[in-house]
């Protein structure tokens, strides 16, 4: 008899099942495919997330990639390496996975010396890695690493993919550390690769905005309405439906760098003005950067080099990914931004 005659589940199972679901891709740092959760059927409204102190766990897609829409303050994300070797431990390491984090979650419920004081509106996302994604199928979205990317090849390997991600966040800074370490604590079968712990501020006031490492607002451009994130976050088809691809990289700024500049060429650097985020081809500070806005002289007011013209889709042939970035500061020397990305 077959593993999976004996259990009675399949890779569509193991990529659906209980209370959360993972499926997850490459490296890079790292990149990680989210699948989605049970709980509300397809078609019924998600319940409002915004000013509420709970988040809940269950939906049709996981907490901590969209809800809330405006994301935490404060986040831990960690890679582990599994010591799994089948599916059916894959799914079991999963279901239990699932368990604790309805139990973190669940309105009023705490655990003694993790929420003490309620678990506020915390969020715990999980992706699963590539080798363990190809074990359920290797035809999946996430069963090939991601290639190293330029200026990455001294990058220790250590520091790069895994087998699962845990996206920790809350308001409470607290809330976050305590609840990473006892899901560590609760898993023999884990052991940490690489984690980064994050924060963010409050941004303009709009959604998913926070001002980054070196003082200028991220996330203007992102998929908001529904019909935009299931154009351009959500997986449309196939075992892995209605998750989400999840890249995350590490990004070292020269902050000291940055900062000797005048406020001019900060903003030509960036392409938007560090005041209030419009963009310097015009318009106000939720609009899109065009990329074509010339002077009357001919000169491009989004200069040639410009972070928004370069990570521009009409540039990058991409898709308007969700993005929601964390600022990380581990010293003078070792200060950035953990990017984040969602894409089908």
């Amino acid at each position: 008899m077959t593993e999976p005659e004996r259990h009675g589940w399949s890779r569509r199972s193991m990529l659906r099942g209980g209370a959360v679901v993972g499926v997850a891709a490459g490296a890079g740092v790292g990149g990680f495919v989210l699948g989605r959760r049970t709980g509300t059927g397809p078609g019924e409204p998600m319940p409002p997330t915004t000013l509420v102190d709970h988040v809940p766990a269950t939906g049709e897609h996981q907490a901590g990639v969209a809800r809330p829409d405006q994301p935490q303050p404060n986040g831990r994300f960690t890679s582990y390496d599994a010591d799994v070797d089948s599916r059916y431990e894959v799914r079991e390491l999963l279901a239990a996975l699932g368990t604790t984090i309805a139990t973190l979650t669940a309105p009023g419920a705490t655990v003694t010396g993790v929420t003490d004081d309620g678990a506020g509106d915390l969020t715990i996302t999980v992706g699963v890695g590539p080798r363990l994604v190809a074990m359920a199928g290797a035809d999946l979205p996430g069963a090939d690493p991601l290639p190293r990317f330029d200026r990455d090849g001294d990058l220790p390997e250590r520091d790069r993919g895994g087998d699962l991600l845990l996206a920790v966040q809350a308001s409470d800074a607290v809330v976050v550390e305590n609840v990473g370490n006892h899901l560590v604590l609760l898993s023999g079968q884990l052991s940490v690769r690489w984690a980064q712990r994050g924060f963010r501020g409050g941004g303009n006031g709009q959604a998913g905005v926070a001002r980054n490492v070196v003082g200028y607002l991220d996330g203007i451009v992102v998929p908001r309405t529904s019909e935009e994130l299931d154009a351009n976050v959500w997986i449309p088809s196939g075992p892995a439906k209605g998750g989400t691809i999840c890249v995350l990289r590490r990004l070292v700024v020269d902050v000291s760098r940055f900062a000797a500049e005048t406020p001019e060429r900060q903003d030509a650097i960036i392409g938007r003005h560090q005041s209030d985020g419009s963009p310097l081809s015009g318009g106000g500070p939720m609009d899109k950067v065009d990329p074509t806005a010339k002077t009357p002289e001919g000169q491009y007011l989004t200069p040639a080099h410009a972070h928004a013209r370069a990570a521009h889709p009409s540039f990058t042939g991409s898709p308007t990914m969700l993005r929601g970035s964390y600022t990380f500061d581990n010293g003078p020397s070792d200060r950035g931004t953990i990017f984040r990305c969602f894409q089908p």
